[in-house]
């Protein structure tokens, strides 16, 4: 019985550490195109880092837009988004499970209608309503409609669902509290690890956003930075590979350092997270 879960635990292992260098592969391709050169990347596949990282450094530098600036302009659309995103989520997936109102059941299944509008129908109307009201080359509608997000509404209507208890909301009013307190004092703590995973699909989704800013910003200093990347393809008689791989690895490491962060407020305890606030 022992040599069976030992056998069958071995068998575990192995495939999460062969789903693992699966994850962690295309990454390291990534970085090694980094330091490559354009010759040695259109030769083919290499597991091995060149020595190419200074040269491709100097012509993502050199091209002559700004990449820190544009990596601050999708820090700021994508934090901004998050955060309303996030907030607004909540408080409509709190008002989803924890009260009964008229309509509230046709309410939901046109929420739930809405996640499955591809966003792409809407962006002609999108871009003719900001220009009627002058926020072209703007971040605002970049981050204001972030308000609206169905999927992740629903998403959090499912979590509470598994962990709301109405004892805490009585217990609360009982006390004299209101019901804005009572959803930043009690419901956002319970609410951590489900707001810390669609805080981090978020982030990814605005930070990595290329079409959108593409139609409505046409300053280059309001670039993001997945435009500026998209600059280095422009030249038609050479285009430099390295230099496109280094900015995209510039593009993951801020989601890999989001990631880490809220990674341990996903591991931590639902209802524990809770009761210490």
């Amino acid at each position: 019985m022992q040599k069976a879960l030992r056998a069958r635990r071995t068998l575990i292992y192995v495939i999460c550490g062969i789903l693992t260098l699966l994850s962690i592969l295309p990454f390291w391709i990534l970085l090694v195109n980094a330091t490559r050169s354009v010759e040695q990347i259109r030769q083919g596949l290499s597991l091995l880092p060149s020595g190419s990282l200074v040269h491709n450094w100097h012509v993502l530098m050199n091209q002559g837009f700004n990449v820190w600036q544009g990596m601050g302009n999708s820090f700021i659309i994508a934090a901004c988004s998050t955060v309303l995103t996030v907030y607004f989520s909540a408080l409509g997936a709190y008002a989803f499970t924890a009260y009964n109102f008229k309509g509230k059941k046709l309410l939901f299944s046109i929420m739930v209608g809405l996640i499955m509008i591809p966003p792409q129908i809407s962006m002609i109307g999108f871009y003719q309503f900001m220009t009627k009201l002058n926020l072209l080359n703007s971040f605002i509608p970049l981050i204001i409609p972030s308000i609206a997000a169905p999927n992740t509404v629903f998403f959090l209507v499912e979590y509470m669902e598994t962990v709301y208890q109405p004892d805490y909301a009585d217990a609360a009013r009982l006390e004299g509290a209101h019901e804005l307190k009572i959803f930043h004092r009690i419901m956002l703590p319970i609410m951590k690890p489900g707001l810390a995973t669609m805080g981090i699909f978020a982030f990814v989704t605005s930070w990595n956003n290329f079409l959108m800013p593409l139609i409505l910003i046409n300053d280059q200093s309001k670039y993001t930075l997945p435009m500026l990347v998209q600059l280095l393809t422009a030249n038609i008689y050479r285009t430099e590979f390295g230099a496109m791989y280094l900015g995209i690895g510039l593009t993951v490491i801020p989601l890999i350092i989001i990631y880490l962060f809220l990674s341990r407020y996903i591991i931590g305890g639902v209802t524990a997270g809770g009761l210490k606030e």
